[in-house]
């Protein structure tokens, strides 16, 4: 009976945990963005979580911890997108604009802490950038993955250097929503066109196929 009613209490205790974990990275990005990571204290972190700072150590040991936390959230979605390939279209074109909407919606959704980040890289290139780096050489290894299936199928150039196209690729991305938010000045094309643009422009550039693949 007193292990029944143990384990009920800590099934329960479940998503509450989650879902204080949850409001604590949240709660990390908000003052990350606008406080930078050194200015970011755990205290302040704490309280816009509404929760104790000795809550916010039983989480995470210590900020770099919660660091690692917050860059795995922001990549989530793109993760849980790429994760299951054998599901995806295998139209090089299709496929590779959504992924560029998965990728720009995130960027878009965290822009002022991808601008803290870079602001931060030139401070502090170290502590900045190696969490979010390693936690975006997931999602660039999948990327690529994708790519060297495309390689086999005969849709990409089998002399494309895939790391670096995909560096390219998304590159261009970031430049274009930093570019829209930096400067709201009409650019004389919208955001989809942007978009779509770079998609076929980078298509062009890796596949053989280019000239037969439909472009939009």
């Amino acid at each position: 009976m007193l292990a029944s009613t143990y384990i009920s209490k800590m099934n329960d205790s479940k998503p509450r945990i989650a879902k204080t974990r949850d409001r604590l990275i949240k709660a990390a990005i908000t003052v990350m963005s606008t406080e930078g990571i050194i200015g970011a204290t755990t205290r302040e972190i704490a309280r816009i979580a509404g929760v104790s700072e000795v809550t916010l150590f039983r989480h995470f040991e210590n900020k770099e911890q919660l660091l690692s936390a917050v860059a795995e959230y922001v990549t989530a979605l793109q993760l849980e997108a790429l994760a299951n390939q054998q599901e995806w279209t295998q139209d090089l074109r299709c496929d590779l604009l959504h992924y560029a909407w998965l990728y720009n919606n995130m960027l878009e959704e965290h822009e002022a802490l991808v601008r803290m980040f870079i602001g931060e890289a030139q401070r502090h290139p170290q502590e900045a950038l190696r969490v979010f780096q390693q936690a975006g050489l997931s999602l660039r290894e999948k990327l690529v993955v994708y790519l060297q299936a495309g390689v086999k199928r005969g849709d990409v150039h089998p002399d494309v250097d895939l790391p670096l196209a995909v560096d390219l690729f998304t590159g261009m991305l970031l430049s274009g929503m930093l570019r829209r938010h930096a400067a709201p000045i009409p650019q004389g094309y919208s955001r989809d066109r942007y978009i779509e643009d770079c998609v076929d422009l980078f298509v062009r550039g890796i596949s053989p196929l280019a000239a037969n693949i439909n472009m939009q």
